[in-house]
């Protein structure tokens, strides 16, 4: 195989130079210039051939759409997250904090898939095949027949795809593997680019389903290119925090099924267990009503979660602090400023503290009357009513905005037995639900009024 020739490409103008510099000869940009692979003049086959036969122009209507077949992976808060179920020839990118069990997750998959009768490949560029054969014994996974390649150079990889045709394939991880055609170490940017564009080529190509296993920055992306995440049909987020049991799967983007879904799992000796009820982890088993303590119907992706917020107002002298865990810092300020101008209500001499218990991460705007409503409980040093829930967004003139699928949110509300509700006026249902009491606001300060009556 003919080794094509290095060059660097500048990612501001697309320019490209033989040799590295620290400003591009064309437009001036510094340190822009990054690694890739010429293409070879020789007429060996061009590593850019189209994925699929060359294909007439055709409107939508001419088109044939079929869906997407899926296969369940045996697992089935991993199946929601990814739509029901690995699809063929598709791409998935996994990332998460080390440790968090991103490989063990992937390898009771496999298992589970190659005993449904579908050929399987791990291949492990951080570990030897001897410690993945330890941590599936360690699982409980006696017996498996998942094949096993410890290989980080992407053209053995790519070799081996082609010579065993698996449905499924893991690649542990994505910055571990190198080409030859690039000079550049195992992780750059060049290398973590070039090997995932390789391999979702293969993919589409050949029909096999790939997981690519990433790793994250101090912040919490991906590392490598924002490239990275266009190029695959399917990015998902591992969450939790190492020192808890739990850990969520988050869906950010997914070309065959809905985004910002989430799957919840139980960290076990044998492995990660699915969590059929996750509203039992994020809500805290008090005896008695607390003050600072609401509980919000959420909505994660298609699911309906409940969550308690916990907010601790305190004195804090001249220079009050506002900490929030798993909420919108800014959101929590301007929440604040909402309840003094409109309710009257000030805590600019106070420490305000607000929490999302279970380290769930809540972006939706629809927590913001909950959020509220826990402040107002934990500055008056009064419990809201014993199995009260809230939900709706609130604008910054005192409006309470409705939340989507405010039926479905009242519905789950219900069947956990809570029985007291404030909702926005929109989401107020037309026909009662069974064991529910239903108190529909329109403002904010209604909301403040109405809960100091049923406290």
């Amino acid at each position: 195989m003919a080794k094509d020739k290095t060059i660097y490409t500048c990612t501001e103008c697309g320019g490209s130079n033989p040799k590295w510099l620290g400003k591009c000869p064309h437009c001036g940009a510094w340190n822009t210039l990054i690694e890739s692979a010429a293409e070879s003049s020789s007429p060996v086959k061009n590593r850019f051939a189209s994925l699929a036969k060359p294909s007439e122009v055709a409107t939508l209507a001419d088109i044939e759409a079929t869906d997407m077949a899926r296969t369940p992976t045996g697992h089935e808060e991993l199946d929601r997250v990814l739509g029901g179920g690995i699809v063929e020839g598709g791409v998935v990118l996994i990332g998460g904090d080390p440790g968090i069990g991103k490989s063990t997750l992937l390898l009771q998959a496999l298992d589970s898939l190659q005993r449904a009768g579908l050929d399987t490949l791990y291949v492990t560029g951080e570990e030897s095949g001897a410690q993945v054969a330890l941590r599936s014994r360690r699982l409980g996974l006696d017996g498996s027949q998942v094949k096993v390649l410890a290989e980080i150079q992407l053209e053995k990889i790519l070799a081996t795809l082609d010579a065993t045709r698996p449905a499924v394939a893991v690649i542990d991880s994505i910055q571990t593997v190198y080409s030859d055609q690039l000079t550049s170490a195992p992780g750059s940017v060049a290398q973590v680019r070039e090997c995932a564009a390789h391999l979702t080529r293969a993919a589409k190509s050949s029909g096999v389903c790939i997981i690519l296993v990433g790793h994250v920055t101090k912040e919490g992306a991906l590392a490598g290119p924002r490239v990275l995440e266009h190029m695959v049909d399917t990015v998902l987020y591992f969450e939790g925090d190492t020192h808890s049991s739990f850990r969520l799967v988050r869906a950010i983007k997914n070309r065959f099924g809905a985004v910002n879904e989430i799957g919840v799992f139980a960290m076990t000796e044998k492995g990660l267990k699915g969590v059929t009820n996750p509203s039992a982890i994020f809500l805290s088993q008090h005896s008695e009503p607390v003050p600072g303590s609401c509980v919000l119907v959420t909505l994660e992706g298609t699911r309906p979660m409940l969550v308690e917020i916990q907010a601790l107002v305190d004195s804090g002298g001249p220079s009050p602090r506002r900490l929030s865990v798993g909420l919108d810092r800014d959101r929590l300020a301007m929440l604040l400023a909402v309840l003094h101008r409109h309710a009257g209500i000030a805590c600019m001499d106070q420490d305000v503290f607000v929490n999302a218990v279970g380290g769930v991460r809540i972006s939706e705007p629809a927590a913001d009357l909950s959020v509220m409503l826990a402040i107002t409980s934990s500055l008056r040093g009064k419990p809201l009513p014993k199995g009260f829930i809230a939900f709706g967004e609130v604008g910054l003139a005192g409006e309470v905005r409705p939340a989507p699928r405010g039926q479905e949110r009242l519905k789950e509300a219900a069947k956990l037995g809570f029985s007291v509700a404030v909702v926005p006026k929109a989401n107020a249902p037309k026909k009662p639900i069974e064991g529910l009491t239903i108190h529909a606001v329109e403002r904010v300060e209604q909301a403040i009024d109405l809960v100091r009556s049923l406290a």
